[in-house]
């Protein structure tokens, strides 16, 4: 029996740059799904899959050329292939059920604990790709330590992938994300052993094999195609870039800085269909008139959009983030100062970490102890209704008499 050590330190270091970069370019693709509509969004949600898919079975092979195999290897044609289906599939699968509606943390642990087991299953069936004048042996324990590292780090990168476009979480996740897939293998690969065997006993490869050399080539061109697609995914695309327009602004709030030329200004005036309703038995005490204009950060600065524009206000974290009825994006307000400078007519907070626009919902419904209401736009989307809210909402959408 013969330990499987001894790699060759350039080609790990290759296998982790590219599981980062796969990591990287997937997880920058599914972080626009949500904000994406129709057709656009499945290709993305396809082409997240098959970055990750690819940057994940890459690493697994580029790993298998480090290592000390024996002369005699060659590769089987369909486990290889089928590993990499493995792969794709359930990485589509789990980007799938935590890019509908807001998952909860029982449906992304879910998914996690199935794309981990993808993973650790396309590594095992690749492994048994090899065929030769050996059989392959494995202990137990680093069998079990790979698939806790294979969901570990699915459960990571999933969590970048609810994390959207933020770069520097984008840039530490993905690297977090190479170092754990290929932390999984390097531990499955150090509890695999291969027994010699006889003359006598020389396994058969049966089907169609490559050689260790027309592997690498299929892999060199995969490499080189992670590597493009990162280096596209850092090109900024102009139809995501806001577009600054100049329009009248309301005062500004509190928080703002005040304007040198204050004389001229005019103050914006609210669309008819968006008028203020009357607050009637809500016990709001006077306020400050409500902001025109919501600020949001770009590539390039600040940017503004108009607040008949928003469709809901999601607390992330000490900042919060705006929709606008096709993406998200970051608004430097906390929730609660979002609220207090929306116009209390139109927008209501329907659960501690959402506000909504009420002429922008489209759809009610109960769903357990709370409701679930669903937001008009290119890019429809839905948001949670804490039990506390329901009454009030609907009251707010006629749906019920409002007591005074």
């Amino acid at each position: 029996m013969m330990m499987f050590e001894g790699h060759d330190p350039y080609l790990v270091a290759l296998s982790v740059v590219i599981a980062i970069l796969g990591g990287y370019t997937g997880f920058g693709l599914a972080a626009r799904i949500r904000g994406t509509p129709g057709v656009s969004r499945r290709l993305l949600l396809a082409g997240a899959a098959s970055f990750l898919a690819v940057g994940i079975w890459t690493m697994h092979f580029v790993g298998m050329l480090a290592a000390p195999i024996p002369a005699d290897t060659v590769y089987l044609v369909l486990p290889t292939i089928i590993s990499f289906l493995i792969c794709a599939l359930v990485v589509g699968i789990s980007l799938f059920f935590v890019s509908i509606g807001e998952p909860s943390l029982r449906r992304v642990v879910w998914a996690a604990a199935l794309l981990g087991a993808g993973i650790a299953s396309m590594h095992y069936v690749g492994i048994h790709g090899l065929t030769g004048n050996f059989a392959i042996a494995h202990d137990t324990p680093m069998i079990l330590l790979s698939i806790g590292i294979a969901i570990v780090t699915a459960y990571g990168g999933l969590r970048a992938f609810l994390a959207r476009q933020d770069g520097v979480r984008l840039i530490a996740s993905s690297i977090a994300f190479g170092v754990a897939v290929s932390g999984m293998h390097y531990t499955a690969m150090h509890g695999m052993h291969f027994v010699a065997l006889s003359e006598t006993a020389h396994r058969h490869a049966g089907g169609l094999a490559a050689s260790p050399q027309l592997l690498a080539v299929i892999v060199a061109v995969l490499c080189f195609v992670i590597a493009a697609g990162f280096l596209l995914s850092l090109v900024p695309d102009p139809r995501r870039q806001p577009v600054t327009v100049a329009i009248a602004v309301d005062p500004a709030p509190p928080a703002a800085i005040a304007d040198p030329q204050p004389a001229l200004r005019e103050p914006a005036m609210p669309s008819p269909r968006l008028m203020p309703a009357p607050l009637g038995g809500l016990g709001q005490p006077p306020r400050a008139a409500p902001a025109a204009r919501l600020p949001v950060e770009g590539a390039n600065g600040t940017h503004f959009i108009d607040s008949a524009e928003v469709r809901s206000v999601r607390a992330d974290a000490h900042y919060t983030r705006v929709h606008d009825g096709t993406r998200e994006r970051m608004c430097p307000w906390s929730i609660s100062e979002a609220e207090a400078q929306l116009d209390p007519g139109l927008f209501v907070r329907v659960h501690r970490s959402h506000i909504v626009a009420i002429p922008h919902v489209t759809f009610v419904r109960k769903e357990g102890d709370g409701a679930v209401i669903e937001l008009d736009g290119p890019s429809p989307h839905r948001v949670p209704v804490s039990r506390a809210k329901i009454a009030e909402v609907k009251a707010r959408l006629g749906l019920a008499k409002r007591h005074a």
